[in-house]
């Protein structure tokens, strides 16, 4: 099978319900921004260590279900209902819990850090970032078109679950997490 079908030279792409878009139309940008934020991810994913398998296995599951989200976003507005939607609240108390879990091994949160601490802290960071334009993407989409409505949900408790992670591999790497200071005490 041929990778290029030069279908798209022009500017158009064709949605998985067989239906011509064009290349800069929302709908495609949001999925696009989707398979950004799973590529990220999988970069993060490659600095986590063996000891830390079941962060492994919380991202590559992520991975997966953000796969799933491309896959439901690939339907035009016309083409989105329950049928297609894999999308879950389910999803968002998994994450909600993973949190919590998380959070309880962490010091109280007293001000506001800045990314960085460890390079895995950092990508994590970075991935959460990708994540908040991943929602801001979906939110215009979803302004305009149909999309299922558990996937903004999930989506923005993403990028909480990414922060909480963020903290968490600095902290399991015995370094200090990165405060902001305000410039008057810099």
């Amino acid at each position: 099978m041929r990778i290029y079908t030069r279908q798209g030279d022009k500017g158009m792409t064709r949605l998985a319900d067989g239906s011509r878009i064009a290349k800069s139309h929302q709908r495609v940008a949001s999925y696009g921004d989707i398979d950004e934020l799973n590529s990220h991810i999988g970069l993060l994913a490659a600095k986590i260590t063996d000891q830390q398998s079941q962060v492994l296995a919380e991202l590559t599951l992520i991975q997966q279900e953000l796969f799933d989200l491309g896959g439901e976003l690939a339907f035009s507005s016309e083409a989105q209902s329950s049928a297609i939607w894999q999308v879950r609240e389910e999803w968002t108390a998994r994450l909600e819990s993973q949190i919590d879990h998380y959070t309880e091994q962490l010091p109280p949160l007293r001000q506001f850090i800045l990314p960085g601490g460890t390079e895995a802290g950092a990508l994590a960071h970075v991935v959460r970032t990708l994540t908040r334009r991943c929602e801001r993407q979906l939110l215009v989409l979803a302004e305009q078109e149909q999309i299922n409505p558990a996937v903004i949900p999930y989506v923005n408790r993403l990028s909480d679950w990414f922060f909480t992670l963020a903290r968490y591999l600095v902290c399991q790497e015995g370094k200090p997490e990165v405060h902001w200071v305000k410039a008057a005490d810099r």
